[in-house]
């Protein structure tokens, strides 16, 4: 039915209440006035945000978590530009997002009007979808496809533009349905190739990756795995996928992989890799399955029919959607799998040994042991808490030794970016109050989205922020020995009383140097985030030359200096 006549940005509030929106993030500018007048009346919470880079991360967070489209509002130019980070990491991340941004008006396009940018341009290989509304009237046309293009398929971010005199504009128009996001289903004929191929195997192993997943997912993948013996090992930052209490989890395919899980996927004769699109850190540089034809039987399934082929030549490609696909594996007969029936348990051994405490903590010489950090995090707070990191070598510390308990309980950037963990916790603690989220912060990356802390103070998101201070940036530190030995060049950081810092902000603050004394900082920091409904920080300082779980700074500077006298 055709609606009173009303402005382009109360037709756009209309769209985004139709298509289920009940939160967005942003910075406000004077680019989209008339969108935030039309939320003042609306019942979407606006979560103001500090930097435009830590409203798009949330609005990645939120996509991760919800299966949803998360929403960004930003201005013109700057605005836009710091948001980007966050688009790249949803294109990578395969995350549902539109980002929204004010645009310079019609009457003023392609003379370099103040703050102008050709989106289209900018972001063209960075989102799915990019477009500029021209006319008020197109404006609920124009959404539905942003939603339907943001979660069908491979899920991913779609950008619009929004000009000025656009939003003010008048127009009498209707509205549309609520989008449907539509995904492909495996024919019953590729599902009986993958049983033959499985029946076959002696060597099986499953990967899980990519985005499309919920919990009904989860649930029938462990169905299918359990019901066949398989192993089962997560890609890079996608280790919630399957409870990694479980028995049929062996551990991760990413960045510093388990040597023997590593073995088990070169020598692996059938791969069912469901949802990843075995990039860079998944294949360890492509390396663990050689790319273009594989040396194992390869079977990929990806929700995004044109990723399939792209790089690898598997043996089967079925293009689906997660929920299709392992809903019909886990209504597949049991296959025999009396072939492998030790290797699950062997796997899951070597998986335990991988996790034990590293050999640069057992001296005891080391005052904080961050091995035992993440121990005492796993005794103390829920199976369920929701741990997010952005990048950095101390993320290595939750990847490698911290157990996720299953969807959602992992929010990290495939794409590498560094600025990611503290907006994405607090997003986590707005759209899930009642669970338990802890941000691994490296200090240089808490740096670069640190004043997010206002936003949760605002908002009374309780989240729990452990910041792992060791003066400098870390990887490119550990990169810098290898490559160039005792050359340190750009890598050093003075930085601030982060403890104090939270305090400031009206956060619960600490500083841990012992390792006895992270337990009880910890105890205190939830009771306060849980109990206030305030954030808390923990500040960890320790050794920089531990560097790695497997190295010192210092053993890696002395080995590539003997190498190097031995040329």
């Amino acid at each position: 039915m055709t609606q009173p006549s009303r402005s382009g940005g109360q037709i756009l509030v209309d769209a985004l209440k139709i298509h289920g929106v009940d939160t967005a993030f942003g910075v406000p500018g004077e680019s989209y006035l008339d969108v935030l007048d039309a939320l003042h009346d609306s019942d979407i919470r606006f979560i103001i945000n500090r930097q435009e880079g830590g409203a798009a991360f949330m609005a990645d967070a939120y996509g991760k978590m919800t299966g949803k489209p998360g929403i960004c509002f930003v201005t013109r130019g700057p605005g836009a530009t710091n948001a980007s980070i966050g688009v790249h990491t949803a294109y990578q991340d395969s995350s549902p997002l539109i980002l929204f941004i004010g645009q310079v008006g019609n009457d003023f396009t392609d003379r370099e009007a103040f703050q102008e940018i050709d989106y289209r341009r900018m972001y063209g290989q960075m989102a799915k979808w990019v477009a500029q509304i021209d006319r008020a009237d197109r404006i609920p046309e124009y959404l539905a496809r942003a939603f339907q293009v943001a979660t069908s398929g491979r899920p991913g971010p779609v950008v619009l533009a929004l000009p000025e005199d656009m939003l003010i504009e008048q127009a009498t128009v209707a509205d549309t349905r609520r989008y449907q996001a539509v995904q492909a289903s495996p024919a019953a004929a590729q599902i009986d190739t993958v049983r033959a191929m499985l029946a076959g195997a002696k060597r099986p192993l499953v990967l899980l990756g990519g985005g499309g997943w919920n919990e009904q997912a989860c649930a029938d993948l462990q169905r299918f795995a359990e019901a066949n013996q398989l192993p089962v090992a997560c890609a890079f930052r996608f280790q919630d996928l399957l409870d990694n209490a479980h028995p049929n989890y062996i551990g991760d395919v990413g960045i510093g992989i388990n040597p023997k899980l590593a073995a088990r996927v070169r020598d692996a004769d059938v791969i069912l890799a469901i949802g990843p699109r075995l990039g860079e850190m998944t294949t360890g540089g492509y390396t663990l399955i050689a790319a273009p034809v594989p040396a194992q039987r390869l079977i990929h399934v990806h929700a995004d029919a044109e990723e399939l082929g792209s790089v690898y030549q598997a043996e089967v490609m079925i293009n689906s959607g997660m929920p299709q696909v392992v809903a019909m594996l886990a209504a597949m007969e049991p296959v025999d799998a009396s072939a492998w029936a030790g290797a699950i348990a062997e796997a899951r051994a070597e998986y335990a040994a991988w996790r034990e405490q590293p050999a640069i903590f057992k001296d005891g010489k080391a005052p904080l042991d961050l091995w035992q950090v993440v121990r005492q995090i796993d005794k103390i707070a829920p199976h369920d808490t929701i741990i997010t990191n952005g990048a950095g070598n101390y993320a290595t510390w939750a990847h490698r030794f911290h157990s996720y308990g299953g969807m959602r309980t992992q929010l990290a950037p495939t794409s590498g970016a560094m600025g990611y963990s503290v907006p994405a916790g607090v997003a986590a603690k707005i759209i899930a109050p009642q669970r338990t989220v802890i941000t691994f912060a490296g200090d240089g990356e808490y740096m670069m989205n640190g004043q997010e802390l206002a936003t949760a103070v605002q908002y009374q998101a309780g989240v729990v922020i452990i910041v792992f201070n060791n003066g400098m940036f870390g990887t490119i530190r550990m990169h810098q020995e290898r490559d160039y030995p005792g050359r340190v060049s750009g890598t050093e950081l003075h930085n601030p009383d982060f403890a104090a810092l939270a305090a400031a902000y009206g956060a619960h603050g600490e500083v841990v140097t012992a390792t006895e004394q992270f337990g009880p900082a910890l105890e205190r920091a939830l009771a306060h985030a849980n109990g206030k409904n305030l954030p808390a920080l923990i500040e960890l300082r320790y050794d920089g030359n531990l560097i790695t779980p497997g190295a010192t700074l210092d053993t890696i500077r002395d080995n590539a200096l003997a190498a190097k006298a031995a040329r």
